[in-house]
């Protein structure tokens, strides 16, 4: 079987026209070996092998054929290229067809002459001669019958040839339903025909001139030798003697003789040189054969070392052919050392193809050479096969070395694969497609990047470098083992394209199996890295291993979603079968998932952290930037779930599979920013941190004359945090909502409806603590103020104003209403009239343990209510209108007064 070289090509002939015979010369390109290796030559479709004489790998001399063909290529075929093709192309030309009537300087044999009308040659006696067409115009296809023509014109024929020729029989015979057009025509060809002809007669003298005058001057010697022997003609005449030494016949038949004798004398010595010249090419050709094979074996280790192995299989095949059956025992040896030679080749050729790394160009090229020279066994397969162990391995040492590495403390490593220097399959998939994370991970990488990056990341990384990098050529590999391009154009002769075929039939089922445990393989490393607790005990000793592992946060999972994604797309672009990838897809959903549940838990953390930095700055609105912070925060944490959360095609919705868990996983969050509000609340000024307190500068009004290391009191605290709960109720939360429905959260209802509620229970516990830090030192003044003094209502002079406590109790109020008014001028009425509901109830309360008054005692006590009353009108509030104040009056005349109320 000899190695596939490139198909032989014509790209010129010279000349490119002429008649059958003519002698060409074929030039172009891979036109042979040798002339063994030539098994076909065809010109214009006709077979020319047997008139080829190879002169070079460039270069054949052959004669043209007689082709049907008019115009055609020149096909060259070889047994080391197979069939070739042509640029260029010749034309063949007719040989000039003579008719009867037309003139010619060399003899024409009459015998077989060219039928025009047929456009064929036939034979005819040459008193059936016909002529050709004189008229040039195409004969009628309806014609006259016979009988009628000769009863029209008796005695005469329309035949060219006969001595009663009629011109008029031969019109009707011939041209009877003839346009008048194409008449004129016809003798315009007759006028044309007459011309050429009496041109054509000098023309005819001069072309053969030379044959005159050789036919005159043999008639000249023939009259000198009748002249002189004359009297000899007249004996013979009169006795009738039939020979006579010295006459004419015989001296031209001992002429005859003597020119016989020469030209055979002539062509005997040509054909011995010929003779001779084929005897010594054919000696140089079998010395040319024996010094191949023995200078055979050293060529075949000099091509070998330098891995021209086409050269090396091209001479084992001449050989083969020359001198396997040979029974010469000197070329015996010699042939047996070659086939050793050729054993070793395969032996070589068998390491080079199981050897890893390989590329798959260089797979396919060993695979041919093995298959050219019938190597045992499948090559292509057993190629298969390593390179199946040799992925897995690279996937299994891996993952040691990062193992490995970390147990001695180093920080990040970049694995050399096997020393393989192409460059890294993922990293040219991430420089084309950057990740997308809501501007998370789009900061430039600085070179220490890979020291920052956490060790199962780069793993990850590493792991699909192998997958992307590998498995695609392993999968084409398979594809050519399957359709038999895997083998040469001699390969497909002999029926291995077939062989193979039927192999990879029945290994269909191995190869899944391959596949299946490469695909496995990387789904549990990944798991051990990532998902432990999803693997076995035994699969955590063979595919874990990752001691001293830190847990990762949102970001880092989303980029190994992102590489897991690019490993299965690479994969899907292969057309391998989706019930191989599966397991791929399987680990998508659970590291999704794992990510949400992970993003959510780290996003708790970060609002705890969020709190602990509260400043206390209040802006116009009476609220600080917490609630801003913590929209913040979750917006952030919603943005990097965002490529988690996608649902690509094949994927499951992560949201709809586990919706209610997600659900309550974001209301923990808005509970645990809630209990750190209330944590705010409660902390005393020694767990407070000064050194971030500040006022807001645009607005001077608050907190006026407060210094920069200012402190908040905890009632300011209660009043701030009262603030950011109602802005939380009104404007965060119904955000949020939006936000989660945007992002594809369901249950965003259920959220908004539980986090309020929250929220309206921290507001009503701060509100009643303030009111109580608040209400309860005015209230509780008012009874020792009103007796003060040893106070009575039943024996008082005349009233001239309100008395201190009302006063005390009206300046602590203002107080009060200063301080929530620095902070929020909404929260005013609410804690006002909280208020001063309790000071209408105290009050109430004190006037109705009066048991009666005097006359001065109830104006004074109509004086002071009716003035408590002014001065607080605008925060009165229904509570208070149903605490009345009665005054009885018991004076002398044992009369009640009227009741006094606060309205």
């Amino acid at each position: 079987m000899s190695r596939v070289r490139q198909p032989p090509l014509v790209t010129g002939i010279s000349p490119n026209e002429g008649t059958s015979w003519t002698k060409v010369t074929i030039r172009g390109e891979n036109l042979g070996t040798g002339p063994a290796d030539l098994v076909g030559l065809s010109i214009c479709g006709h077979n020319c092998l047997l008139t080829a004489e190879w002169m070079s790998a460039s270069k054949i001399v052959c004669r043209v054929g007689p082709a049907k063909d008019d115009k055609g290529e020149i096909i060259v075929s070889t047994k080391s290229g197979g069939h070739g093709t042509s640029t260029v192309s010749f034309k063949l030309l007719k040989a000039e067809k003579i008719g009867i009537l037309d003139q010619s300087a060399v003899w024409v044999d009459e015998m077989n002459y060219y039928d025009m009308r047929t456009d064929r040659y036939k034979g005819i006696s040459p008193l059936s001669l016909r002529p050709s067409n004189p008229l040039g115009i195409d004969f009628d296809k309806g014609k006259v019958p016979l009988k009628d023509l000769e009863a029209l014109f008796p005695g005469v024929s329309g035949e060219f040839t006969s001595e009663n020729f009629s011109a008029t029989w031969y019109l009707i015979e011939n041209h009877s339903v003839t346009s008048f057009d194409q008449l004129r025509m016809a003798a315009s060809n007759l006028k044309k025909q007459a011309t050429k002809k009496n041109e054509g007669s000098l023309a005819y003298v001069k072309g053969g001139l030379s044959t005159f005058f050789e036919a005159q001057d043999a008639l000249a010697g023939l009259m000198e030798l009748g002249s002189h022997d004359a009297a000899i003609h007249q004996r013979l005449e009169s006795d009738g003697t039939e020979r006579v030494e010295g006459s004419m016949t015989q001296r031209l038949e001992n002429v005859l003789n003597r020119a016989s004798d020469t030209a055979d004398t002539l062509f005997q010595e040509v054909l011995g040189r010929k003779d001779k010249a084929d005897s010594t090419r054919n000696a140089l050709n079998v010395l040319q054969r024996f010094k191949f094979l023995f200078n055979l074996p050293l060529n075949i280790e000099r091509n070998i070392q330098k891995g021209d192995y086409d050269v090396v299989i091209n001479d084992y095949e001449k050989a083969k052919s020359l001198f396997s059956n040979t029974e010469v025992s000197v070329f015996k040896k010699v042939y047996a050392e070659v086939e050793t030679r050729i054993g070793a080749l395969k032996i070589l050729l068998l390491d080079k193809l199981l050897e890893t790394p390989s590329t798959l160009h260089d797979q396919k090229r060993y695979i041919r050479y093995l298959s050219d020279l019938h190597a045992s066994g499948d090559p292509a397969w057993q190629c298969i096969s390593a390179q199946h162990k040799w992925i897995l391995g690279l996937m299994q040492n891996c993952k040691e070395e990062f193992i490995n590495y970390q147990r001695v403390g180093l920080g990040a490593i970049a694995l050399d694969l096997e020393g393989d220097p192409r460059p890294s399959a993922f990293s040219r998939i991430r420089d084309t497609a950057p990740l997308n994370k809501g501007g998370i991970l789009h900061t430039p990488r600085h070179s220490t990047w890979h020291y920052e990056t956490p060790q199962q990341v780069q793993f990850v990384e590493k792991l699909s470098d192998v997958v992307i990098g590998q498995l695609p050529n392993f999968w084409k590999l398979w594809i050519s083992y399957v359709n038999g391009s895997l083998f040469s154009e001699t390969g497909e002769k002999s029926g291995q394209v077939e062989k193979s075929k039927k192999n990879a039939r029945q290994r269909q089922n191995d190869f899944k199996k391959m596949i299946e445990e490469v695909t496995h393989r990387l789904v549990k490393l990944v798991r051990g890295a990532l998902l432990p607790s999803t693997l076995t005990e035994l699969e955590l000793r063979l595919y874990g291993g990752w001691e001293n592992k830190t847990e990762l946060t949102g970001p880092w999972l989303t980029q190994v979603i992102h590489i897991v994604r690019i490993i299965f797309e690479a994969l899907v672009a292969l057309e391998i079968p989706n019930d191989l990838l599966q397991v791929i897809q399987d680990l998508l959903l659970e590291l999704r998932h794992h990510c949400l549940l992970v993003t959510l838990h780290h996003t708790a953390e970060d609002v705890k952290r969020v709190a602990e930095k509260e400043d206390w700055v209040v802006d116009n609105e009476g609220i600080t930037s917490l609630p801003a912070q913590f929209e913040q925060c979750m917006v952030q944490m919603l943005q990097s779930l965002k490529e988690p959360m996608e649902t690509k095609p094949g994927e499951v919705n992560i949201l709809q599979l586990d919706q209610d868990q997600a659900s309550e996983l974001c209301v923990d969050i808005i509970k645990v920013f809630i209990n750190c509000l209330e944590q705010l609340s409660t902390k005393t000024d020694r767990d407070i941190d000064t050194s971030r307190m500040s006022v807001d500068q645009a607005s001077p009004n608050l907190f006026s004359g407060i210094q920069e290391d200012f402190c908040p009191t905890l009632e300011q605290r209660l009043l701030i945090i009262l603030s950011n709960c109602q802005y939380l109720e009104k404007h965060t939360f119904l955000n949020l909502a939006e936000h989660f429905e945007r992002h594809g959260f369901t249950g965003t209802e259920k959220i908004t409806r539980v986090t309020v509620h929250a929220v309206k229970e921290l507001d009503e516990s701060l509100f009643d603590a303030y009111i109580e830090r608040k209400s309860d030192p005015i209230v509780g003044s008012l009874e020792p103020g009103i007796y003060a003094g040893h106070f009575d209502w039943r024996d008082c002079g005349t009233p001239t104003g309100v008395r201190n406590y009302l006063k005390e109790a009206l300046v602590n109020i203002i107080t009060v209403h200063a301080e929530v008014f620095t902070v929020s001028k909404d929260l005013v009425p609410r804690v006002l009239s909280r208020i001063i509901e309790g000071v209408a109830e105290e009050m109430s309360r004190l006037m109705q343990c009066v048991s009666s008054f005097s006359k001065n005692g109830a104006i004074q006590a109509r004086l002071e209510i009716d003035s408590l009353r002014d001065a607080v009108a605008s925060y009165l509030s229904s509570e208070s209108h149903r605490h009345h104040l009665v005054v009885y009056g018991k004076g002398s005349e044992s009369r009640t007064l009227p009741a006094i109320q606060l309205v």
